[in-house]
């Protein structure tokens, strides 16, 4: 969640900024290693991947499948150069050294949240202590045991993918002989194996995690790994396992607690504390009864911008701020903070929080190498997938939003607006995972497109993950850089309300689109495509045999008959007629941007005018003020914004 916003009219009665009491636990501190160089080349080492698994699994007399299987869920296969992920995994196997890679980075880590939503988060900046090894979760040092295992040194474990995948191997034969079973050539019979191997220490988190690897052993994967090589997994449509092994693990059983999460996967409870405070102030959320008083229309995906424990301790000051649940990278467990029919405080606008959900993900915007698990991205989605069959949310990049999609409420928030997830989150992926892929429309072209690069091959250079101004590592991306003329040498597209000229800072979102959003073609030229987008005509690169944009269906706005323009807004408040005498009306201040005539932009759903009024403890005055205005949601910049519909037209997206 990186990045601020301010917002003092949204909630009166409210001091709106919260503090961070505390570092982050410094011995979960476990921050990903920047530039990580593996000793020798990926190339050098596996170029023979698949021979690696079928090797690994013969020598340590485990199911090749149920090898490749466990594999694709720590990473898809991937390499990753040699770099850690955000909890400290290495390689095709994630096999985990946080210790190390805690060691050699002075990185440090802000907390997530902002204050009641629309206000900054303060940033967390401990003193980084590397913990002693006895001091790290199971989960966090299967590196060094695999070490021991296979007899090679932890080095070579965590820079040759060849080794890595054999320390793998040997910690899948070691738990299944600790659970007392035999190196059966049956995959079924290795259930229990691979729910100890996710290194989760309760049965609900391991058994998600091996329901996991085998729904991959069912279906089968095939891919080409970040380094160039084709790996597959054949698929086994009629394989049942043998669960009850793990029965006989003694991992302890969560303490669910009413919980809202699906039964496909792990969730515990961890509750952010309603508690008044000094000052007659309280946190870190507010009481409500959603969906009864208010629809809840959108799901916020955030990342952390710190590590589990310390996150977790964070959510638990009822002086700080709140989000609805966290999803952790190294086997997909959920803690569950705040009620769905409650209002977390995490969007920085009061507005989108009073009517989303929000979900913080273990990991860091500006580290494109401290990658997310896939376990991580499951475990996600199904959460999503739950939460959208729920409330009825559609599975849409109007509805399913980026902390980075939120607009800011006012023009002097717009910006200190956050930027999280950013750009390494994988949109396609994940949309893969939520049933709803992002698809190709009819025609060869149309009046619309959806943004789709390839997220492997789409590397857009960045600069600032480490280092102000300093290209970050070469990586893949979900977004695409926008031009003033169709030319790579033009101009950047500009956002009047950052105040600054455009940059390709990691966090600059103001020449960028993200997989997933649609926007209305505005021209084309050549290789290139022009779309409506902050009020101007923007150009991205969309070569035919490389395309990074494909046609869509949909509706439009357009200014109506005889107004110049319209304007935008960051939240969709009810007319002042609207509110009773006991609740404050709220102002509905345009931000500074504006629609001309003759420009489209792409609708995302229409909503009432509303404002939740919740400014004390008690809840006996809180209420929900609706308007009789309604409003659109559109894409209009990088983030979304709404139009009054009375200013505006609708129509069909034909070209």
């Amino acid at each position: 969640m990186r990045g601020s916003a301010t917002d003092p009219t949204s909630a009166p009665g409210h001091r709106h900024l919260r503090r961070a009491v505390g570092p982050l636990a410094s011995a979960a501190l476990l921050l990903p290693l920047l530039g990580a160089a593996p000793a020798q080349s990926a190339a050098d080492s596996t170029d023979h991947l698949q021979e690696a698994f079928a090797t690994a699994a013969a020598d340590y007399h485990v199911p090749q499948s149920v090898l490749l299987a466990v594999s694709y869920l720590q990473s898809r296969w991937d390499w990753h150069a040699g770099a850690p992920s955000v909890t400290g995994g290495y390689g095709p196997m994630h096999l985990t050294d946080a210790r190390t890679a805690l060691a050699v980075t002075e990185h440090l880590a802000e907390g997530p949240g902002d204050a009641r939503g629309d206000t900054a988060r303060a940033a967390v900046h401990p003193d980084v202590q590397v913990p002693a090894e006895s001091a790290l979760p199971a989960r966090l040092k299967t590196l060094r045991k695999a070490a021991q295992l296979t007899g090679l040194p932890a080095e070579r474990l965590r820079t040759d993918p060849a080794a890595n995948v054999a320390g793998g191997a040997a910690l899948l034969a070691a738990a299944q002989k600790e659970l007392g079973e035999p190196l059966s050539a049956d995959p079924a019979d290795w259930y229990g194996a691979v729910a100890r191997f996710s290194g989760a220490d309760d049965t609900a988190t391991a058994a998600a995690y091996a329901n996991d690897v085998y729904d991959v052993l069912r279906t089968g994967e095939e891919r080409t790994t970040d380094d160039g090589q084709l790996v597959a997994l054949a698929a086994q449509p009629l394989l049942t396992a043998d669960t009850a092994p793990l029965l006989r693990a003694g991992l302890r059983t969560l303490p669910r607690d009413g919980v809202e999460c699906p039964s496909s996967v792990s969730c515990e409870s961890v509750w952010a504390p309603y508690a008044e405070f000094g000052d007659g102030d309280y946190g870190n959320h507010d009481l409500g009864d959603r969906p009864v008083s208010q629809r809840i229309k959108y799901i916020v995906i955030h990342d952390t911008e710190g590590t589990w424990d310390g996150v977790l301790n964070l959510v638990q000051d009822p002086t700080y701020v709140s989000w609805n649940y966290t999803v952790r990278s190294t086997d997909g467990l959920i803690a569950q903070h705040v009620k769905a029919q409650d209002v977390a405080w995490h969007a920085g606008n009061w507005d989108v929080n009073a009517r989303s959900v929000g979900i913080e993900h273990e990991g860091f915007l500006a580290d494109p190498d401290a990658w997310y698990t896939e376990a991580m991205y499951r475990s996600s989605a199904r959460l999503v997938k739950y939460l959208s069959q729920r409330y009825g949310i559609p599975l849409d990049r109007q509805h399913i939003l980026g902390h980075d999609n939120v607009p800011g409420p006012t023009a002097s928030a717009v910006p200190g607006m956050h930027t999280d997830p950013g750009p390494y989150w994988d949109w396609r992926h994940y949309f893969q995972l939520l049933g709803h892929p992002f698809r190709r429309g009819p025609g060869k072209s149309s009046g619309l497109v959806t943004i789709l690069p390839d997220y492997a091959a789409n590397q857009p250079t960045y600069t600032g993950c480490a280092t102000s101004g300093v290209a970050c590592a070469a990586h893949g991306s979900s977004e695409v850089r926008l031009y003033t003329d169709h030319d790579v040498n033009a101009p950047l597209v500009r956002d009047v309300g950052l105040k600054k000229d455009p940059t390709v800072d990691v966090n600059d979102l103001s020449s960028r689109v993200s997989t997933g959003q649609q926007y209305a073609v505005a021209d084309r030229w050549g290789d290139w495509t022009a779309i409506w987008y902050l009020g101007q005509k923007a150009w991205f690169q969309n070569p035919r045999k490389a395309a990074t944009a494909v046609p869509a269906q949909g509706l439009v706005i357009t200014p109506r008959d005889g107004l110049a323009s319209v304007p935008v807004y960051g939240r969709a408040y009810p007319e002042k007629e609207a509110y009773p005498a006991d609740v404050p009306a709220q102002a509905v201040v345009p931000l500074p941007y504006t629609i001309p005539a003759g420009q489209k932009y792409v609708v995302g759903d229409v909503v009432p005018g509303e404002y939740y009024y919740a400014v004390t403890f008690t809840t006996d005055s809180h209420r929900v003020v609706v308007g009789k205005d309604l409003y659109y949601e559109i894409q209009y910049g990088h983030r979304v914004g709404f139009v009054r519909a009375a200013d505006v037209t609708v129509e069909g997206s034909a070209g």
